[in-house]
């Protein structure tokens, strides 16, 4: 029992020991220390950095011991949002005086207030040595202008032709009111864009309820979705702007067309006979909400003959009108031509039909009569050649008179 006590007695001394050596071992690792933000010293100087922007945190220490894997952090403290930065791990020595830099994002938690503060914290921890400066304050405000437009929302999906209605909501973020702003919409691939006068727009929602004035607003503007637009995913841009500032972001919209080519064709490929017509049914379509006028314009080679039933009609808005086109050919063979819709001098629909021709000669069969008969030809007039060379006269003799 003796023994079990002056064991547990010596235990009790060593663990002592080891705190002790433990606390002797953690002391400071430097009392001279100096911190600048921006260039300022925040010690002596009241600092004022803007939320939502970046600032350059320089501190020095000169070291008391020797220790390694020392690393030195700066930590800015918001309400909700905490920003940190660490250096790499080095190595100091007692009496050397060190520099370290860092680039710290001052967060951007000013709701209800224009400006406030945040506590800056900066730490020197070694392998054995640790040192924790004092707190300093920094007084961090908004920037002058600003604004943040907080959701944009569109329908899922938009049909090509329709109204699209984008609500939007902004808020001024900045130190200053907002006056005469302007929201705009647009999609520059498609060419629609909208635009709406905003007012003006207070830095803090006023304390009177009845005060019209404020500093969040809703509107929603329209865009006019062309009907020609092609099926997809385009980009949505909203810009808020006045003579202070401007913001834009940016937002996919998907639309969709059913009608992207005016032309519906029921069959694109027509069989028939050498001497006979091949009918095809063209379908015009007018999606939009005003009557429009379109021509019909065909294009094939000269062996294939075209017709069309209308070269220019008008349809109603929202209906449709069908053209018959006959095709036909004195040779056999398989053919290709094009048909294309034209409104107002643009082609807003176009395709390529199909034609083949049965029975009768064919092209290459012609090609190869057509290669016999000169030949046929050119050797009966061979024949006549040399025919009519033998039966040519002998020339008479020629007699000259002599005087003498």
């Amino acid at each position: 029992m003796k023994t079990k006590n002056l064991l547990g007695f010596f235990l009790v001394i060593a663990s002592v020991l080891l705190l002790s050596v433990s606390f002797v071992s953690a002391g400071e690792i430097s009392t001279a220390h100096y911190v600048e933000v921006d260039g300022t010293n925040p010690v002596t100087e009241n600092v004022s950095v803007v939320a939502g922007e970046t600032v350059t945190i320089q501190v020095w220490f000169t070291a008391l011991q020797d220790d390694t894997d020392v690393r030195v952090e700066a930590e800015i403290e918001g309400e909700k949002v905490d920003e940190k930065a660490v250096s790499n791990v080095f190595d100091v020595e007692a009496g050397m005086r060190y520099k370290k830099t860092f680039t710290l994002y001052i967060p951007y938690e000013l709701k209800d207030s224009v400006s406030d503060t945040v506590t800056l914290n900066i730490k020197v921890d070694g392998k054995d040595h640790r040192t924790l400066f004092d707190e300093l304050t920094l007084f961090v405000q908004r920037p002058s202008y600003n604004a943040d437009i907080m959701s944009i929302n569109t329908p899922q999906s938009v049909a090509a032709g329709d109204l699209m209605a984008v609500d939007i909501v902004l808020k001024n973020i900045g130190y200053n009111d907002l006056d005469d702003l302007y929201i705009t919409a647009k999609i520059p691939a498609l060419g629609a864009e909208g635009t709406a006068y905003a007012g003006d727009l207070l830095a803090l929602e006023p304390s009177d309820p009845n005060d019209r004035d404020d500093d969040t607003l809703s509107l929603r503007l329209y865009l006019k979705v062309p009907y020609g637009a092609d099926s997809g995913l385009y980009t949505l841009e909203v810009e808020a702007r006045n003579s202070d500032l401007a913001i834009s972001v940016a937002k996919q919209v998907l639309v969709s067309n059913d009608f992207a080519n005016n032309l519906v064709v029921g069959d694109y490929s027509k069989s028939f006979a050498v001497g006979e017509d091949g009918s095809y049914e063209l379908l015009i379509v007018n999606p939009t909400d005003s009557v429009k006028v379109y021509r019909i314009v065909t294009e094939s080679t000269g062996v294939l003959s075209l017709g069309l039933s209308d070269t220019i009609i008008a349809v109603q808005p929202d209906s449709s009108k069908s053209v018959i086109l006959t095709a036909s050919a004195t040779v056999a063979g398989e053919y290709s031509f094009e048909v294309t819709i034209l409104s107002s001098e643009e082609i807003v629909g176009q395709t390529t039909l199909n034609a083949t021709v049965n029975g009768g000669v064919t092209a290459n069969d012609a090609i190869v009569v057509l290669t016999i008969v000169l030949a046929i030809i050119f050797l009966v007039l061979l024949a006549v050649l040399i025919v009519l060379l033998k039966k040519r006269p002998e020339k008479a003799e020629e007699f000259g008179e002599s005087y003498y």
